[in-house]
């Protein structure tokens, strides 16, 4: 395993394992965690162990105008019933997505380090939330780093009322303006809305 030392800089992404594991140790400085978005790496790592960083073969991505509609969804969409705002409950969204019950997995684990790392993002300005209100309270959002150049990392997400995390994401398609969104690893969950895996070389030159 590589070792990072406190230089901000990574090995070259052909070193990564199999499972896209590139390189180990570091910080989660804003500094650090931006270097390493522009180079197609993202930390993903559990409580207790040293920070993980990764550069897969494969990169699961969305293009905004691919994205998948069920009927069903186009229902909810059309009954409404919810407010969306961007930006408005970033510590609120990461905190959810934290710790909410997941049973399929989805997004990353959200350590102590994690948190405090991408609230500290949001307020330089890098990192971005998305919003999804009903009756005042707060029911589902998703957060990620916002590069600048028309690609988005997402990083994870949550609903507490069936459904509302599809709006966010449909949201960010439809809306965000980008050129890309990247889901970082396949699931099926986000295949279901269109997302699909691209070769690491062809996601770095959209970066």
């Amino acid at each position: 395993m590589i070792w990072l030392s406190e230089k901000i800089e990574f090995p070259p992404y052909e070193l990564a394992t199999d499972d896209g594991l590139l390189a180990l140790g570091g910080d989660l400085s804003a500094e650090r965690l931006v270097y390493a978005y522009q180079h197609g790496i993202f930390p993903w790592f559990n409580e207790g162990e040293p920070i993980v960083w990764y550069s897969p073969w494969e990169r699961m991505v969305l293009f905004p105008k691919e994205v998948k509609i069920s009927k069903s969804m186009k229902q909810v969409l059309r009954k409404g019933g919810f407010t969306i705002t961007e930006n408005k409950a970033f510590d609120d969204v990461i905190f959810n997505c934290r710790h909410i019950n997941r049973f399929d997995q989805l997004g990353t684990w959200i350590t102590d380090e994690m948190e405090d790392a991408y609230i500290n993002l949001h307020d330089k300005g890098y990192a971005k939330s998305i919003e999804v209100w009903m009756d005042g309270k707060l029911v589902a959002g998703l957060y990620g780093v916002d590069l600048g150049n028309g690609v988005f990392c997402g990083e994870s997400m949550f609903s507490k009322v069936s459904n509302m995390s599809k709006v966010a994401f449909i949201h960010l398609a439809q809306k965000g303006g980008y050129k890309l969104i990247d889901c970082q690893v396949y699931n099926d969950h986000l295949a279901s809305l269109g997302a699909r895996e691209i070769p690491r070389e062809e996601f770095l030159k959209w970066l």
